[in-house]
């Protein structure tokens, strides 16, 4: 990441990424010829925690091969995913997490979404979690969730 977005996540109080360390760039292709001198800016690598926030699979359109027997992972053989939810009361309010039932998958609050839209960050699609599509075969839709009753 750059150095103006890892600042401004500091400056800001955001939550949920680790690190934030210097990482030496060794090679940059210009896109025209000649010796004109450049400036190389200085870029971060951090680290995306993994927050309590769980997939709430009873209202998620997730394709399992096997439905998931480990509570914490939440995630055995994951096939598709056409929108999810989180299981409510388990999100303790990071601004970038990896939530457990989707390894890998990288969810953000509302917060973040403002902080990127403020500063004009660019290089990021970020997606509302009911739209997130993942179904590298081509099953479609998972058969939709079962109704949550009071």
């Amino acid at each position: 990441m750059s150095e103006r977005f890892a600042q401004a996540f500091r400056d800001e109080g955001l939550t949920g990424l680790e690190g934030f360390h210097p990482v030496e760039v060794v090679r940059v292709r210009r896109k025209r010829r000649g010796l004109v001198a450049f400036h190389i800016p200085r870029y971060f690598v951090a680290t995306v925690c993994f927050g309590r926030a769980a997939v709430d699979v009873s209202r998620s359109f997730i394709t399992y091969g096997d439905p998931p027997t480990c509570e914490e992972c939440r995630s055995e053989g994951i096939n598709a995913i056409h929108g999810f939810s989180l299981e409510e009361g388990t999100w303790q309010g990071e601004d970038v997490f990896n939530p457990r039932g989707l390894f890998g998958i990288w969810t953000v609050s509302e917060r973040f979404e403002r902080f990127v839209a403020r500063h004009g960050f660019t290089n990021m699609r970020l997606t509302p979690s009911e739209e997130y599509v993942w179904d590298p075969l081509g099953r479609g839709p998972a058969t939709p969730p079962k109704p949550v009753s009071a």
